[in-house]
């Protein structure tokens, strides 16, 4: 009988550490599916003080500023994004959202290239009183955030 105790034991033992080693195996792979999929989200005032790796994927977030908005050739345009403190150029080429406007809320995905934030992605509000939650998180941050009038 104490053969068969032992026999239970090592099996059990087995199991365990099986079912480790498909847990690491799978949490190993959603990472690898995610990696693209994972954007830290930045302010311009975060970005300065401490800049993204060369060709890091981030969003970045904030005010256009007003009166920085210039359509280049064809569907290339640049605009500085500004958290009210610190300030960021950035450059996109594609079509901007019909809510992009100086003065609104956006946020950008795409990576640094020089000192300028070149955006693969650009979202904007959705109405007048609508800023996607980590803007207004970051304007709260710099005590810069009013409350929209209802």
């Amino acid at each position: 009988m104490a053969g068969l105790k032992g026999l239970k034991k090592q099996r059990r033992v087995q199991v365990i550490l099986l079912a480790f080693a498909l847990l690491a195996v799978a949490t190993g792979l959603v990472g690898y599916a995610m990696r693209d999929g994972i954007n830290f989200f930045r302010s311009p005032s975060q970005i300065v003080s401490d800049p993204p790796r060369p060709g890091e994927v981030f969003r970045i977030g904030g005010l256009v500023e007003k009166g920085s908005l210039v359509r280049g050739q064809g569907e290339t345009v640049s605009f500085s994004v500004t958290d009210t403190n610190k300030t960021i150029p950035v450059r996109f080429t594609g079509v901007l959202p019909d809510l992009f406007a100086e003065g609104a809320g956006m946020v950008g995905t795409g990576s640094m290239e020089g000192g300028t934030f070149v955006a693969t992605e650009i979202l904007a509000k959705h109405d007048e009183n609508y800023m996607p939650k980590e803007v207004v998180d970051a304007l709260k941050e710099q005590g810069v955030y009013v409350e929209p009038k209802k």
